[in-house]
C-alpha cells in the first residue's frame, strides 16, 4: 500500500535578525581544505578567482570567480533548453551591456564546471559570444542534485520537472546506492519521477491531468535509486495506459459535439475515485487499474455540454 506523504509545511516566519551570519562573520580568512578542489579546478581552468566568503545564512563557503565560458556546462540532466528565453536573456544583457547576475558552479567530475541553475544565462553569454562568465563556485557537489530548488531564473511547467527530475534520478542511479527516498528534498514530489517516465515517451502527454491522481496513489520508494527508477519506468507506462484511454473518450465526446479546453480533466475527474476516498494509502497498481477501467467503460451518452461546464477549471488538454 502507497501511504499519502505528510503535507510538507512552510517553516515559520522568524524574528528578524536571529537566524545566519553578520556581515563582518561573512568573512572568510583561511581557505577550508573543503574548497582546496575548486580553487585549484578554477586556476586549471585558467580562471580568476576574485574572492572567498561564508554565505550568510548557514555560513558555508563560497568562491567568487570568473570562469572561461568554454569551461561551464549545464548539468546533464537539466531541462531543454528555452530557445526563446536564452535569446530573450541575450537581449537584454545586450542592451545593458551588463552581465551581473552570476551563475552557480560546481567542479565537474571530470574536469570543467556543471551549473546547475543558470543555462539560458550561460547559453545568453555564449550567443553573445562572451569569453567568460562570472560565477558563485560551490565546493559541494550535493548543490547539484538540489536542482529544482535552486533553478529560478526561469519558472518550470510540470513537464519541465517532471523530464528534469527523471533525468536526475538516472543520473544519480550510476552512482548512489541509497533509496529513492533520500532524495526526497531534490525531487519535491514522487508523481515527477513518475510522469518525467511519461513525458519521454509522449512529450505532449496533458501531464497535469493526472498528477491528481498521483498525489494520492504514488509515493517515493524505499528502495535503492536504480531499482527505483526501473519501477517508475513501470509505472509511466501505466500513466500512458490511462492516457490512452481517457483519450478515447475525450475523442467520443468530440464527436458528440461536446467542446471544452478541459475534456480530459472532465474525464480524468469522472473516475478518479480516489478524490472522494477518505482513506490514506492506496495500491499503485489497484488504484490505476480500477482508473484505467473506469475510463474504459466511460458512457459518453449520459453526458451533457453544461455537464462539462459546470466542471469548469483544471488543466487544458495541451499544457
Amino acid at each position: 500500500m502507497v501511504k499519502r506523504a505528510p503535507a510538507r509545511r512552510r517553516p515559520r516566519k522568524a524574528k528578524p535578525g536571529t537566524k545566519g551570519l553578520t556581515p563582518a562573520e561573512c568573512r572568510l580568512d583561511h581557505e577550508p581544505a573543503a574548497s582546496a578542489e575548486a580553487v585549484e579546478a578554477i586556476e586549471k581552468a585558467g580562471g580568476w578567482r576574485v574572492g572567498s566568503y561564508k554565505e550568510p545564512l548557514g555560513g558555508h563557503p563560497v568562491l567568487l570567480a570568473v570562469l572561461p565560458i568554454a569551461a561551464v556546462e549545464p548539468t546533464p540532466f537539466q531541462r531543454d533548453l528555452s530557445d526563446a528565453h536564452h535569446k530573450r536573456l541575450a537581449d537584454v544583457i545586450n542592451k545593458t551591456g551588463r552581465f551581473l547576475d552570476p551563475v552557480i558552479a560546481i567542479v565537474a567530475p571530470e574536469g570543467g564546471f556543471w551549473t546547475p541553475n543558470g543555462r539560458h544565462r550561460l547559453e545568453a553569454m555564449r550567443r553573445l559570444g562572451a569569453k567568460s562568465i562570472t560565477a558563485l563556485v560551490v565546493a559541494d557537489r550535493e548543490v547539484a542534485w538540489q536542482i529544482l530548488a535552486l533553478n529560478t531564473e526561469k519558472a518550470h511547467n510540470l513537464r519541465e520537472k517532471s523530464l528534469e527530475t527523471i533525468r536526475m534520478a538516472r543520473a544519480l542511479a550510476e552512482s548512489s546506492r541509497e533509496a529513492e527516498t533520500s532524495f526526497a528534498f531534490e525531487f519535491e514530489q514522487p508523481a515527477f519521477l513518475t510522469l518525467g517516465v511519461s513525458y519521454e515517451e509522449r512529450p505532449r502527454l496533458s501531464g497535469g491531468a493526472y498528477q491528481s491522481i498521483l498525489r494520492r496513489v504514488d509515493a517515493f520508494l524505499d528502495e535503492p535509486i536504480a531499482k527505483a527508477v526501473k519501477e517508475r519506468e513501470r509505472r509511466g507506462k501505466k500513466i500512458l495506459k490511462l492516457d490512452e484511454a481517457v483519450s478515447a473518450v475525450v475523442e467520443r465526446l468530440k464527436s458528440r459535439g461536446l467542446t471544452s479546453p478541459y475534456l480530459r480533466s472532465f474525464v480524468v475527474a469522472r473516475v478518479n475515485y480516489t478524490r472522494f476516498s477518505k482513506a490514506d494509502s492506496f495500491d499503485f497498481d489497484e488504484a490505476l487499474d480500477k482508473i484505467t477501467g473506469s475510463a474504459s467503460k466511460f458512457n459518453v451518452d449520459r453526458i451533457k455540454q453544461e455537464d462539462v461546464a459546470k466542471a469548469g477549471g483544471g488543466p487544458p488538454d495541451e499544457e
